[in-house]
């Protein structure tokens, strides 16, 4: 879908609008950066949801931030917000570099000088157990255990079957089929997997007083603050209509969206990377030289103020989502009619607008030779010569991604502690050029991302 959009943005990039069928279903592309501004900030009121639907019925985790619209998803998310805060990301990094020191040990032990990997899967094991520990508060442990159930679950939400993938794609294009498909597409035993499991972790950690670092746990106090809630604890009961209580269905869907968020993005990002740098030896060994001499100053420990010192670092995963943006288109509904500025046209209510993120990241005119992989582009100086809305990766405006500053933070971990002991080069199996998978929501390679590794002596 980014590809298509792109191309269709390249066609019609002059025009700061442009109207197109995405099947019977009229849609507005939005392709001037200020216009762009218009729609995600200033008109926010007139574009507040983003053009998914679900039965909430049959689909009960699908009752998430991502989303809920109108005063739902506005009075959630202020509840939200405080919960990925400085302080917050802070207390929770232990609990992260814990996986990463798990995925160090796997690196150092299980993988041999000159192997061919794929550093895809190596990743999706790291993130897989970060967003185990940090949303579900279990121990994956996926490097040992990489057939477990929580990981089987994983892989299915993205990788679902064909026929609910396009099921899951008619959704968008006939969106008035929504209340009638009176089953799951994720399936019940996966609801109920996810219910169950949040549940059962609650239940335990009120019983044993346990309190951890993590974000089940502050979802728990936010619960726990609401005296209200107290009686709407009960799956059977039909969640608040407003988003100002947090039931236990509830709580278990955000928790499910911190999983499918952080899960797929964050690993494919960290991938993306490494193939950049596979493919960029002088990039690379500007980054692994960095990474040595902060290090160095820290006694060779990875900690939340040495992260942050990799500037370096960040530049090379600004530049990789440029090249790669997760949702490399965003979306938006019509809330209620609106008129084009500077014109006469009327968009009418449930209309979907569409943001051509892909297309825009890779436009010459934005981005001079824009297929290079330079760093270099997200320097303080370079940035602010910028448009702000020609880099979208996480969205903007109020709906911008409420857990990018966690996403950040858990590809730097994972991509300073991987080149911490490995350089990476092409291979005969590494895909050249990038090749995407066509079923998958997210932007992601198809397939593996194979990449010859050789242990670095320091």
């Amino acid at each position: 879908m980014g590809e298509r959009f792109s191309e269709l943005y390249f066609q019609l990039k002059d025009k700061p609008y442009a109207g197109v069928f995405m099947m019977l279903r009229q849609t507005l592309m939005v392709n001037d950066l200020d216009q762009i501004k218009t729609i995600l900030v200033k008109d926010f009121s007139h574009f507040t949801d983003h053009s998914f639907e679900m039965n909430e019925k049959y689909e009960p985790l699908a009752n998430h931030l991502f989303n809920l619209g109108g005063e739902k998803w506005k009075n959630l998310r202020i509840k939200m917000t405080p919960t990925f805060t400085t302080s917050k990301m802070k207390m929770m990094f232990d609990s992260i570099n814990s996986c990463a020191d798990v995925m160090k040990n796997y690196l150092v032990n299980d993988i041999k000088d000159g192997n061919i990997e794929d550093v895809k899967e190596i990743l999706s094991k790291f993130s897989t157990d970060v967003i185990g520990c940090c949303a579900f508060g279990i121990e994956c442990d996926s490097f040992k255990n990489p057939n477990s159930q929580f990981r089987k679950m994983g892989k299915r939400v993205f990788h679902m079957p064909f026929h609910k993938a396009v099921l899951q794609m008619s959704l968008f294009f006939f969106p008035s089929m929504v209340t009638k498909i009176n089953f799951s597409i994720l399936g019940s035993d996966m609801n109920n997997f996810f219910y169950n499991l949040v549940k059962d972790t609650i239940e335990y950690r009120e019983k044993n007083n346990i309190v951890r670092n993590d974000f089940l746990q502050l979802l728990m106090e936010l619960r726990n603050e609401e005296s209200a809630n107290n009686s709407v604890d009960d799956k059977s009961e039909a969640p608040p209509d407003d988003g100002t209580r947090l039931t236990m269905m509830q709580l278990a869907a955000q928790v499910f969206v911190f999983f499918i968020a952080g899960f797929e993005t964050s690993s494919t990002t960290a991938s993306f990377a490494l193939y950049e740098l596979a493919l960029n030896p002088d990039v690379q060994k500007t980054l692994t030289d960095e990474i040595d001499d902060i290090l160095a100053k820290h006694d060779g420990k990875i900690t939340y103020d040495s992260l942050g010192e990799m500037t370096y670092l960040t530049k090379v995963i600004e530049e990789t989502l440029r090249k790669y943006p997760p949702l490399p288109v965003l979306f938006r509904i019509c809330t209620k009619d609106y008129i084009l500025p500077d014109t006469n046209i009327k968009i009418e209510k449930d209309t979907p607008v569409m943001i051509p993120v892909y297309g825009i990241q890779r436009d010459p005119d934005i981005y001079p030779n824009p297929n290079k992989f330079d760093p270099e582009r997200f320097t303080p100086e370079n940035k602010a010569a910028r448009h702000h809305f020609a880099y979208l990766p996480f969205g903007e405006g109020p709906r911008i991604c409420i857990g990018s500053r966690f996403g950040m933070m858990q590809t730097k971990l994972g991509l300073a502690t991987f080149l911490s002991k490995y350089e990476v080069s092409v291979c005969d199996k590494t895909l050249i050029p990038m090749e995407y998978d066509k079923r998958s929501f997210v932007l992601t390679s198809n397939g593996g991302l194979w990449l010859k590794l050789k242990r670095r002596s320091k």
